[in-house]
């Protein structure tokens, strides 16, 4: 576990191959991706991404997309392209990385997210809120959070993924995003950059686009976007899946991704 110049904090697994990184969503770590990393560490160099504002990573004083993408790009080389992987906040960035630095980006895995603006947000902000109301100073063990967070947060799983986030240190408990700074700039995470990226072109390396069956990150309206700015673009749909989808079908996400990176 190394924080890189970039004020990126990373987790590093296999010693040769080729590189390939993985980049979480809002509220992740990269430990999130342990699972698949491990299956790709015995062929690949294996770069676990702790995204600007999450885990042990530097955080910023705003939120966009360029600034996000700008510093995940400082870990890589043009001389040692990298298959880079991002689910939700961090397929977003990985997208815009791709448009920025195109020369450091071997391949492209895009898990469940569009470029779009994404205008519903109100579960996020209803997770935030109750995120930082509660009483860190007040709490003895990780269980009294996970029961002052139930009524807000009444799923068991999306609670426990939340929880993930509360570090407890010398100076008593905190948490590890940058909730004041998502909270305020949310906007600018469920939107696209579409203006920041004007006069870029688009990305030609070979793009996978996964989506989960029940998930409404991925919609056919949102196809038009996609081939726009990565015209190479090939979708799979994985079944009995949502949003988080190499968590929820890991075995069949790690073999749609081993076909692709191969």
């Amino acid at each position: 576990m190394v924080l890189r110049e970039s004020g990126l904090h990373v987790t590093t697994m296999g010693e040769s191959g080729p590189l390939i990184a993985f980049c979480h969503g809002l509220f992740g770590q990269g430990k999130n991706w342990t699972t698949i990393a491990k299956a790709f560490a015995d062929d690949h160099r294996v770069l676990l991404v702790d995204m600007p504002h999450h885990g042990r990573s530097v955080w910023p004083d705003h939120f966009d997309y360029v600034d996000v993408a700008d510093r995940v790009a400082a870990l890589f080389d043009p001389a040692d392209p990298v298959a880079l992987v991002g689910h939700s906040m961090g397929g977003k960035a990985a997208m815009v990385l791709a448009l920025r630095h195109p020369d450091l980006v071997e391949r492209l895995c895009v898990v469940d997210v569009s470029p779009v603006d994404y205008e519903e947000r109100s579960e996020f902000t209803g997770y935030i809120a109750a995120m930082r109301a509660l009483d860190l100073d007040a709490l003895e063990r990780r269980s009294d959070a996970d029961e002052a967070l139930a009524e807000a947060v009444p799923n068991t799983t999306v609670r426990s993924f939340l929880l993930q986030n509360l570090r407890r240190g010398d100076d008593g408990w905190s948490w590890q995003p940058n909730l004041p700074v998502l909270d305020r700039d949310l906007a600018a995470l469920a939107d696209w950059p579409e203006e920041a990226l004007a006069g870029a072109a688009p990305y030609d390396g070979p793009t996978l686009w996964v989506a989960g069956q029940t998930s409404a990150y991925v919609q056919q309206e949102y196809a038009a976007s996609m081939e726009r700015w990565f015209p190479r673009v090939r979708k799979v749909t994985i079944k009995d899946a949502g949003h988080w989808v190499h968590s929820e079908q890991p075995a069949v996400f790690t073999e749609v991704l081993r076909r692709f990176v191969r």
